[in-house]
């Protein structure tokens, strides 16, 4: 299922979102002029490695929760990652206000690093990616817009493509169960598997619950009293 767009349209300008996607995409194109074993060292060095996190919590060890949701390992990871931010986290900065937005979406991605880390604490590989961050704001889309629609591309017969607008309750539920479930079947793996498909599905994991959990407490009063006419409530 690939996500095109959602059926709530955003009233007002989602600045940080904007600034969130410009800043990941400027990094990206720093790291692919960085030569190979400079990129290598450079991901090391701001990836989350739960092994040395633990073996070292220090400063610096810490600055990576943040450094790592801002890299990405190639154009699919940051396209895939973009993407999604941009379907569904407009929404989430307009509904919580745009200093509670970052403040949401930077608390989702650390909670995101430190669940990978608990789940995968002997892992040597350093983690990099928005993803974790990101699935803290489909949580909070879950939790804010359960009655807003993805509208979704769904591979047909004969490779006809086929659009459907699926409620965002199913989809992004749909979506968590899938990365639970991967998130057991890395746990048979160690080293160098940890992140078991090349992702950590922990951190989606971790994230989605944060996203979840600080959903309502961090949504802007102000904005509870707009309707949207695609919600079944206004939340």
């Amino acid at each position: 299922m690939i996500p095109l767009q959602d059926t709530i349209r955003s009233r007002r300008p989602p600045i940080i979102n904007w600034l969130i996607i410009l800043t990941n995409v400027i990094l990206f194109f720093y790291e692919i002029h960085l030569p190979r074993s400079a990129l290598q060292r450079f991901a090391t060095s701001y990836g989350v490695v739960p092994r040395r996190f633990l073996m070292n919590p220090s400063l610096t060890q810490i600055g990576t929760l943040f450094s790592s949701m801002f890299l990405h390992g190639g154009w699919a990871h940051l396209i895939s990652n973009m993407w999604a931010l941009y379907i569904f986290g407009d929404n989430i900065e307009e509904r919580m206000g745009h200093w509670r937005y970052l403040f949401f979406y930077l608390i989702s991605g650390v909670a995101a690093a430190l669940t990978h880390i608990l789940f995968q604490a002997r892992s040597t590989v350093p983690v990099i990616g928005a993803s974790g961050a990101i699935s803290g704001v489909m949580g909070a889309y879950l939790v804010l817009y359960p009655g807003a629609r993805v509208i979704t591309l769904l591979p047909g017969l004969f490779f006809i493509p086929w659009f459907v607008e699926i409620p965002a309750f199913f989809f992004i539920g749909f979506w968590f169960i899938s990365q639970l479930f991967n998130g057991l079947l890395s746990l048979a793996f160690t080293g160098p598997m940890a992140t078991y498909g090349g992702v950590a599905w922990w951190a989606h994991v971790g994230g989605f619950i944060a996203g979840v959990l600080l959903a309502k407490p961090l949504r802007d009063r102000l904005a509870m009293r707009r309707w949207y006419a695609d919600e079944y409530w206004p939340w």
